[in-house]
């Protein structure tokens, strides 16, 4: 174990955070899967408990070997990886896997494994923006020579997701206006491009509440209609709260829910919900409170960070992975509109909680530069990077 441990770098209150994660995400997704087993898998309830711990194991490999490499290659494989995210997103939405009317998955041919290409392009597209800030903080406040080359990507890929995956979409968009605040963008800049947002999706809302129940707008439409108390679909909020007011303060205890039989995506989308219901509010504000310290050491492993592009890439990593928990237990609790997106680390999934395992490799390997240059700051003179 001590061999394991000490090979394990970078940020150890991280790397603690996923662990207990990855543990609540084990017992949750077993307690969650029981309707789900009986129904495709002939009652075999072990079947996507060691699916999902296979996931988990091989998310750990991925987190591990992302730590390892140094963080600034990152930087020379976003353009690449930016580049191919692109012709994805485009084929994704003309031939991707078709469920709930959304075509946000691509199928493997031969290994028969469904992947979505905006968790890669998401990923990319922070690693990108950290980049060009990074390049160009000389001309930052410059229009076209700083701000056009770093939106014009943003509007892009945003604009490729949303489609299927608004809610994505907008958390991209956001982690991307508060990346170039960071990054010194002129402010003036940043507010224009805010209430042009503010004013489309606006426009959006209005349209959509206007428009006929077809396909992906019936989708959007009935989340909005329900949140805003009109005539909408409130099953799925209605089943989470439910859970949430029966598990009390110490919960039912792990494996007793019964609201996992009547929720829709109680091992995903909704499992803060089984969360507390078994484990109640202490186990629900213990989730809440690890992605609080995560956030917390992610914006100090950037303010530590020796470089601008380190220091960007963490934070924009960071604030992605943390706005996405909180956008997941404000749906869970009522806060916001049903919006389809996991909670990081926990939720049942594949390539998802393997690209949320890459990004936290990666501010753990800026983690792990810092560490080295404190040792040798307490070794001997130190020399800037």
């Amino acid at each position: 174990m001590k061999a394991i441990l000490g090979k394990l770098q970078g940020d150890r209150v991280i790397w603690f955070i996923v662990a207990f994660l990855s543990l609540f995400s084990i017992l949750a997704v077993y307690s969650s899967t029981g309707t789900l087993a009986y129904r495709y898998q002939a009652g075999n309830t072990e079947y996507y408990l060691i699916k999902h711990l296979i996931i988990v194991v091989m998310g750990f490999f991925l987190m591990f070997v992302a730590h390892k490499i140094k963080y600034t290659y990152y930087s020379r494989l976003s353009q690449l990886a930016l580049i191919v995210a692109v012709p994805l997103l485009i084929l994704t939405l003309m031939m991707g896997t078709n469920i709930n009317e959304a075509n946000r998955w691509l199928t493997l041919p031969v290994i028969n494994i469904t992947f979505q290409s905006s968790d890669f392009a998401k990923l990319a597209l922070i690693i990108y923006i950290a980049r060009m800030l990074t390049k160009k903080q000389d001309q930052i406040k410059d229009f076209k020579s700083a701000f056009l080359p770093i939106i014009l990507p943003v509007i892009i890929i945003c604009a490729f997701i949303l489609p299927a995956n608004l809610s994505t979409a907008i958390i991209l968009f956001a982690t991307s206006v508060v990346l170039m605040f960071i990054g010194r963008v002129s402010i003036k800049y940043i507010m224009a491009m805010i209430s042009i947002g503010v004013v489309l999706m606006s426009l959006f809302i209005v349209v959509l509440l206007n428009s006929p129940d077809t396909g992906r707008l019936y989708t959007w439409k009935n989340r909005v209609e329900n949140f805003i108390g009109k005539d909408g679909d409130t099953y799925q909020t209605d089943q989470s709260k439910i859970a949430i007011a029966t598990g009390g303060i110490a919960g039912k205890m792990p494996g007793n829910s019964v609201q996992r039989n009547f929720l829709p995506q109680a091992y995903s989308d909704f499992i803060y919900a089984i969360i507390i219901e078994e484990y109640g509010l202490i186990g629900g504000t213990i989730v809440l409170f690890l992605y609080l310290i995560l956030l917390f050491r992610g914006v100090r492993i950037a303010h530590r960070s020796p470089g601008t592009f380190g220091a960007l890439l963490a934070t924009g990593l960071t604030f992605s992975l943390v706005f996405q928990a909180m956008i997941n237990m404000a749906v869970t609790v009522g806060l916001l509109p049903v919006t389809g997106q996991p909670l990081p680390m926990v939720s049942m999934g594949g390539t998802s909680l393997w690209f949320t395992s890459l990004a936290i490799g990666i501010i753990l390997s800026v983690s792990r530069k810092v560490e080295e240059i404190e040792e040798f700051k307490e070794g001997g003179e130190y020399v800037p990077a």
